[in-house]
């Protein structure tokens, strides 16, 4: 069950996120660590009761308003496809991962594209591997914006270091410090408030395994409350 409205949402409530072949595999799983599960658009005819998050195919059409909506769209796109999305209003929120193929560029504009995003109302999705300078680049735009963001990552390192660079972000703290060294006992010495503040910039996280990235967590200190 989501954390109850009149409690702060803990480091760890609804964190980590997955995607599923088929809406049935989706459904199938649940937790209070994980958020809404990842289904592709063909696999959802009708929207469950349960949330979900539908992934758009950028080649399809655009989704049309319904009764009952995801928690929020996601779609990846290239740069050159960028300004179509950015112009692009859907019937709920949508999250954007910009695939870049050259490293060095992907680095340069993930700050840029995360801004552009963030004005267009859309929520930037921030991929695996990039440099911890572009990382903290792109935290310090999401620091100042209302969206939030949601982020892959492939280890429990990973989900660690992002948690730790929100948090550093939030508070002033050298963002890519905490990327490079993230601190466990600090963020569960989080006060509920503060944590709350972090999740309202992070909203999710995909991994592959959520079980053994949540393994990961405990090892390094962090527990679900």
């Amino acid at each position: 069950m989501p954390p109850s409205r009149e409690e702060p949402r803990g480091l760890l409530d609804a964190l980590l996120s997955r995607r599923y072949e088929t809406l049935e595999a989706a459904l199938a799983v649940s937790g209070p660590e994980l958020a809404a599960p990842i289904v592709p658009a063909s696999e959802v005819a009708e929207l469950p009761d349960r949330d979900v998050i539908v992934e758009l195919d950028a080649s399809a059409e655009a989704p049309s308003p319904a009764g009952r909506r995801p928690v929020r769209y996601q779609l990846d796109c290239t740069l050159d496809d960028l300004d179509d999305v950015l112009a692009f209003t859907a019937p709920a929120p949508l999250a954007v991962y910009v695939q870049v193929d050259d490293p060095v560029l992907a680095d340069s504009a993930l700050a840029d594209t995360a801004r552009a995003l963030t004005e267009a109302g859309h929520i930037p999705g921030l991929p695996t591997g990039r440099a911890p300078g572009a990382v903290a680049d792109f935290l310090a735009v999401l620091a100042h914006a209302d969206t939030g963001f949601v982020a892959r990552a492939e280890t429990a390192s990973d989900v660690l270091a992002l948690l730790s660079g929100t948090a550093a972000a939030l508070s002033g703290f050298d963002i890519r410090d905490a990327l490079t060294a993230p601190d466990a006992d600090r963020l569960g010495r989080l006060i509920p408030e503060a944590a709350e503040a972090l999740r309202e910039i992070l909203l999710a996280v995909e991994v592959d395994d959520p079980d053994e990235v949540l393994d990961g967590l405990r090892t390094a200190g962090l527990t679900p409350r």
